[in-house]
């Protein structure tokens, strides 16, 4: 869906647009001289040789045997699109499952929705093992916020921000490592409390990256991860 240009912009039409770009860029690049500018350029022209390939796209560029494995469902054939997607280089994917915002009925709408994730991302994950992606590609499962523990009158769970959890999977993570705990309600977390800072810096150091990074906004420093971020130790590998 809205991958493919209109079709009243043509191959001549395009070309152009990538040579008028490519013009304005390199007399921007000149007067400025900067490693930054080198940098964008280059990942324009990343971007411009995937959007040439639209059949990345495509699922039925694979197998039977890999679309059933990773299921039927738009969740489980757009990670396969994911994967495709790591495999030509893309460095970054998001893939979102919606519904999980259960205010009502969620105990029907969850028996669905985690029967899906367990199956997709299994399949995802032993996918990218067997093609020796897995150990240099981070997968993350998380969501922006947790359920509440009590259920309201209408059979669903609310927003609740005090505690919740999100898995970190593949490249410089310790396999089947569990970090914190809440208490036996889920109410409040008992032991390893952390914030979306230290899981920044987590994702960071997993990378390779250093959380401890900073750019400068004029005269302003900007971290990558949160000012006083710590890297949770006990998971990377």
């Amino acid at each position: 869906e809205n991958m493919r240009r209109l079709d009243s912009i043509t191959d001549v039409d395009h070309a152009d647009r990538a040579a008028l770009r490519q013009m304005l860029a390199a007399d921007f690049a000149r007067s400025v001289n900067d490693a930054s500018v080198d940098s964008q350029n280059s990942a324009f022209e990343r971007v411009r040789g995937l959007m040439s390939s639209d059949t990345l796209f495509d699922v039925e560029q694979e197998p039977q045997s890999a679309r059933d494995h990773y299921g039927p469902t738009q969740f489980g054939q757009q990670c396969l699109i994911a994967r495709r997607l790591v495999e030509a280089g893309v460095p970054f994917v998001k893939v979102a499952r919606a519904w999980w915002d259960s205010h009502g009925q969620n105990f029907e709408t969850h028996r669905e929705l985690c029967a899906d994730l367990d199956h997709v991302m299994t399949a995802l994950l032993d996918d990218l093992k067997q093609r020796g992606l897995l150990e240099s590609t981070l997968v993350i499962t998380l969501g922006e916020f947790g359920r509440t523990p009590q259920i309201n009158g209408s059979l669903g769970r609310d927003h609740f921000a005090s505690a919740w959890s999100c898995s970190l999977s593949g490249c410089g993570i310790k396999g089947g490592a569990c970090y914190g705990k809440t208490d036996d309600n889920g109410q409040t977390v008992a032991d390893g409390e952390m914030g979306a800072g230290d899981l920044f810096a987590t994702i960071f150091a997993a990378l390779g990256i250093n959380p401890e990074k900073e750019y400068m906004l004029g005269s302003r420093p900007v971290p990558i991860a949160d000012f006083g971020s710590r890297v949770v130790s006990e998971v990377i590998a």
